[in-house]
């Protein structure tokens, strides 16, 4: 019998670019402290090796720094780590791995594959048939050499390799480094341990993506989780677990304004995030101007709260009522004319969508400084 981690994907080094520098910098070190949770996982539950099927870095060009905490992330599991470069971390003459050998920071339990071939476990009676990426876009099969690749008799058969199986990802997924979706049957795999698509996902009963241990896009497709896999015998369908060791749950919501209860529905939601939390979220429809403000308000309150947080606010129409007006003191003069052109602004068939977002703006604005005015010394 032989048991396994597999993981992928880890893409260590990811900038997060679209979040602000404090945001990002959380998430990408929540990448390395996920990989001391699988090392600890794999630890705990007493496994004979961890996979790694490929972009464990995202660039070849991380610092030298980033290199040497991940590999001192693994010292957690003293078993085995099989590690396969992907098409971010290829295995180029000069690359990414070749500075870390360099750096003299891989420790003897870590094996990187960086040419084809059959790594054997000889402890656990296991032949791993390796296709690591040679470069970032393949047009052939790297795994077409599992068919003829021999093992030892009564040897568990595992495919490591990193890419798209064919007609089964979403369309214009797999339009390189493809992988033949009857691989395993015809190279006789016991299990076929895949990387590339960031969610864990089955293939069929012996081909398995584990997807990216730490959720890094704002994708419904079951990323965050490693998978445990245990093999009987040779030839024994595998036992596949699914596994959540992720840290940060990224979600994405369009919300569309039109009365009072859904701003009440909205807030609520928001109260419920948490710092473990990664949240995008677009609010569209109509709003009164003391709506609008609430939300504003309740936005800014869970940004405090959760670990990162990207708002749209640009196709929200903000419409003040006659009491919105009343409160304001804007039912006459300049300041009424003021109000009148920025709904104006907002309902204009020709206003481009950054118009009605700055015109939105305005009347929060507006309001703010009236409200910190008096109400004797507001403009009538």
């Amino acid at each position: 019998m032989i048991r396994f981690l597999h993981t992928a994907d880890w893409q260590i080094g990811t900038q997060f670019g679209q979040f602000e520098p404090e945001e990002a910098v959380h998430l990408a070190q929540a990448r390395i402290e996920t990989v001391r949770r699988i090392a600890a996982e794999a630890t705990a539950r007493q496994v004979d090796a961890v996979l790694v099927a490929g972009d464990v870095f995202d660039l070849q060009t991380v610092s030298d720094t980033v290199i040497r905490r991940l590999f001192g992330a693994l010292q957690g599991f003293s078993g085995a780590w099989i590690m396969l470069p992907g098409n971010h971390d290829a295995a180029l003459v000069e690359s990414v791995w070749t500075r870390a050998q360099r750096l003299n920071c891989i420790a003897p339990n870590v094996r990187i594959v960086l040419e084809p071939g059959v790594v054997l476990l000889d402890a656990c009676r296991c032949a791993l048939l390796c296709a690591p990426l040679t470069q970032r876009i393949t047009y052939d099969d790297t795994t077409a050499f599992f068919d003829s690749a021999e093992s030892p008799p009564d040897y568990h058969r595992v495919g490591l390799a990193h890419g798209s199986v064919g007609g089964i990802l979403q369309e214009g997924i797999d339009s390189s480094n493809p992988i033949a979706p009857t691989r395993a049957a015809s190279a006789r795999l016991d299990y076929l341990a895949l990387g590339d698509w960031h969610g864990h996902l089955r293939v069929d009963e012996r081909t398995w993506y584990a997807g990216t241990h730490e959720q890094d896009r704002f994708r419904a497709n079951d990323p965050g989780f490693m998978l445990d896999v245990t093999l009987s015998e040779p030839g024994a369908t595998p036992l596949v677990e699914a596994v959540r060791v992720g840290q940060y749950r990224w979600q994405r919501w369009d919300t569309t304004i039109a009365v009072s209860t859904d701003v009440d529905a909205l807030k609520a939601r928001l109260s419920a995030l948490g710092t473990n939390d990664v949240l995008r979220v677009t609010v569209t429809g109509t709003a009164t101007l003391a709506d609008a403000e609430a939300i504003h308000v309740a936005v800014e309150e869970t940004r405090a709260r959760v670990r990162a947080l990207r708002v749209d606010l640009s196709g929200l129409q903000v419409l003040p009522t006659e009491a919105d007006l009343a409160e304001l003191g804007a039912h006459g003069g300049y300041l009424a004319k003021v109000v009148a052109r920025l709904r104006g602004l907002q309902e204009a068939p020709q206003s481009d969508p950054q118009q009605i977002r700055r015109a939105a703006e305005a009347l929060l604005l507006l309001a703010r400084f009236q409200r910190e005015l008096p109400r004797e010394a507001r403009t009538a």
